[in-house]
């Protein structure tokens, strides 16, 4: 439902009056609950109507990810209206992100799985909704490469892109530029042996690529588009030199801003760079405890505008005074609500904002700078009371090997905080990835319902610095699982949790740390929990062979998971220790999951039928990795339900 319900008056003013009933729903635990009453699935799973909303550069549209009649499509919306113009989205590709090219067409990158010498590999194409006609178009090739959605520059009006893509999958990309509205493409730089991404500035010049060889990494790089490209690095994996995290090359020039790792905190900090020299310069900004993630500048890429970062919550620093002191008006109207401004038009006079917390799903606000106004656009979960929920702390605990793992502990409301049954729920990727202590259904669900829960951002996790980050490397199955375990006995030695009453929970990598804990340790769990998780890791590594971890540390996928290259992965995996497990496991997953293949449950399923173990398997057909409808998210949480109080009741 849309929200049209304006409030006038000036800036602080109106977030005071249009917020005042949400001042008090911050996540400061109270000094007593009684025992809130049931929620029901079908709330907690109520997919948000309206999620990751963007504004037009003109800010007079929103496309955004839309619920409709419990089917996922995405939606364009014209301010002050109430009819979305929709795109349905098939189950024949995965969304994986969306964006506007001028005012009137959205990009979008898809993605599916492909057969691949005996398999199957990732492959990903790029996709034009046209917001006049309603039609849509592939862009660029559509030749048989595995890349074909690297978007590397927009023209500010939308008229054509700079595009790198795969010819075949044996091809390196190369760049081309890509008319929008007839697809007419002409190359700009040819493919490179061994270049696999390449960086554009703000003018549309291809300014730089990057690539890796074995364990090599290596870097070229032009001052302008007439001059020839030259390599200015050549690395090792691992070393600081080798991957470009967020960066912006000033237009005309060699100096911009890079976020690099600095070895005074061990943390990515925000730096002056001479891109020509690779001469670091002035640190801009740093934490000491968390990662830099991503930062932004004006379109000539000169000025910084704002950077990013990820504590106990995601938190924003603005170098702009003009939207710092916007920020700074918000946070003071909403105490301790989580207020992020999540989209702007070009000239920042329409602003998207998101308040929300670990208790509460949150609202959409679109807050237009130049009437002093503020409109409500959509609340996430219209059907959910925050007072029913409970809030999520940031805590620390100590790993069997002195490591300081950071956390985020919820307990259930009305229930004394000592001998409960736990949930640990680990996150997915695993690299690179963390939680956040933002609102989570599943989390709620699992309070509501008496239990305790623990989400370990156990080593390897993005975040916390690159040897946080590499403590992680080569240990699937080992020391992150140990750190779940650790986590447990935390919780267990000052006497919040009953050790004995404990359940393993999670998707995609935490589906497959879920089943691994259960078989690895059957003595500390009982039982395990996956959504879309992974049993086979052989095969899995296969599926993702040119997957790289992430643009931070640009390493190979197999030698991260694997570690040593003599490591058997099947030891760390459940369907080849199954001989090992001794509780029951419950499995759910998508025929169409495109990240991990349904084949991963199935194949662990039909071993677990044939060994005559306790386990429990269902099948979301047509779904993905993740759940595309409210209907598919309920059934996951009621098989929950009646498997967590068959196997491990809370009362």
């Amino acid at each position: 439902m849309f929200y049209r319900r304006w409030f006038a008056g000036a800036a602080t003013t109106i977030m005071l009056a249009a917020l005042a009933p949400l001042h008090a729903q911050t996540d400061a635990a109270p000094a007593a609950q009684p025992r809130p009453p049931r929620i029901e699935t079908s709330v907690l799973a109520n997919q948000p109507f309206l999620s990751n909303p963007k504004l037009s550069p003109d800010g007079t549209q929103i496309v955004a990810r839309l619920n409709v009649a419990g089917k996922d499509c995405i939606g364009v919306i014209k301010i002050g209206e109430n009819n979305p113009r929709i795109m349905a989205l098939g189950n024949d590709y995965d969304l994986n992100w969306y964006r506007w090219a001028g005012n009137g067409t959205i990009l979008l990158s898809m993605g599916k799985s492909v057969p691949w010498q005996g398999d199957d590999a990732w492959q990903t194409r790029l996709v034009a909704f046209d917001i006049a006609t309603g039609k849509t178009r592939f862009i660029g090739g559509r030749e048989e490469g595995l890349v074909g959605d690297d978007v590397l520059w927009i023209d500010p009006e939308g008229q054509s892109i700079l595009l790198a893509y795969q010819s075949t999958i044996y091809d390196y990309p190369s760049v081309f530029t890509v008319d929008l509205a007839t697809n007419r493409q002409k190359q700009v730089v040819q493919a490179r042996t061994d270049i696999w991404d390449w960086y554009a500035d703000e003018q549309g010049v291809v300014r730089a690529g990057f690539g890796w060889s074995g364990d090599r990494w290596t870097m070229i790089y032009r001052p302008n588009a007439t001059e020839s490209f030259h390599t200015v690095v050549k690395a090792k994996q691992g070393d600081d030199d080798a991957g470009f995290d967020a960066f912006r090359i000033y237009q005309g020039s060699d100096l911009g801003y890079r976020i690099m790792n600095n070895e005074a905190t061990g943390r990515y900090a925000l730096y002056r760079f001479n891109f020509a020299t690779r001469e670091r310069g002035e640190l801009i900004l740093d934490n000491v405890s968390n990662d830099i993630d991503d930062f932004d500048t004006t379109p000539d890429g000169a000025n910084l505008l704002a950077a990013w970062y990820t504590d106990d919550k995601p938190r924003v620093h603005w170098f702009d005074k003009g939207m710092h002191d916007v920020q700074d008006a918000i946070d003071k109207a909403v105490g301790g609500m989580q207020a992020s401004i999540v989209s702007r038009s070009r000239d920042d006079s329409v602003l998207m904002i998101h308040l929300g917390s670990s208790s509460n799903a949150g609202q959409y606000y679109l807050y237009g700078q130049d009437a002093g106004k503020m409109m409500l656009l959509a609340r996430v979960n219209e059907k959910l009371r925050s007072a029913d929920l409970v809030p999520t702390r940031y805590v620390h605990y100590k790993a069997r090997d002195g490591l300081e793992v950071p956390a985020y502990l919820t307990l259930p409301a009305g229930r004394d905080p000592k001998n409960l049954p736990l949930v640990i729920l680990p996150h997915g990727g695993p690299y690179d990835i963390r939680d956040d202590g933002t609102f989570d259904p599943e989390v709620q669900f699992l309070a509501n319902r008496g239990y305790a829960v623990l989400q370990p951002e156990f080593r390897g996790s993005g975040g916390y610095g690159k040897a946080f980050y590499e403590k992680g490397e080569g240990q699937w199955g080992r020391a992150m699982q140990d750190d779940l375990d650790d986590g447990m006995d935390w919780l267990a030695k000052d006497g919040t949790i009953d050790p004995k009453r404990v359940c393993l929970i999670g998707s995609s990598y935490g589906g497959y740390a879920a089943l691994w804990g259960a078989t690895r340790n059957p003595e500390r769990y009982r039982c395990a929990a996956s959504f879309a998780g992974i049993s086979d890791l052989p095969r899995q590594l296969k599926f993702q062979i040119a997957f790289k971890v992430s643009k931070r540390y640009r390493k190979d996928w197999r030698r991260t998971v694997q570690g040593e290259e003599t490591f058997d992965l099947k030891t760390v995996s459940p369907l080849f220790t199954l001989d090992r497990l001794r509780v029951p496991v419950l499995m759910m997953h998508g025929t169409e999951d495109q990240r991990v293949p349904y084949k991963q449950s199935k194949l662990f399923a039909d071993a677990l039928k044939l060994s005559g173990k306790p386990y429990e398997f269902y099948t979301l057909e047509g779904e993905g990795h993740g759940f595309s409808t409210s209907a598919n998210m309920q059934q996951w949480l009621d098989r929950l339900d009646a498997f967590l109080a068959k196997y491990n009741p809370a009362d």
